[in-house]
């Protein structure tokens, strides 16, 4: 998923001494928090991929399981 590039200001509400120690470790607080939200939107989005498509794996799983691989004869290895 392609990001934009502008940048928007918003306000957070962060623990002070964890804000603090960013600080103090000269780390980009709103990188930091970018990343972080970037992060739980992916899992969120992979979340959400999972169980909307749980049946289908869990199909295809089963088709497996009983028939075997469908080109299983061709295997080299």
């Amino acid at each position: 998923m392609k990001r934009s590039i502008a940048r928007r200001p918003t306000n957070l509400s962060l623990d002070g001494d964890l804000l603090s120690q960013a600080r103090d470790l000269k780390i980009n607080v709103s990188r930091a928090a970018e990343e972080g939200i970037a992060q739980a939107v992916r899992a969120e989005q992979e979340r959400l991929w999972r169980v909307e498509n749980a049946k289908s794996i869990a199909d295809a799983n089963d088709f497996v399981e009983k028939r075997g691989l469908p080109l299983a004869k061709l295997r080299q290895f």
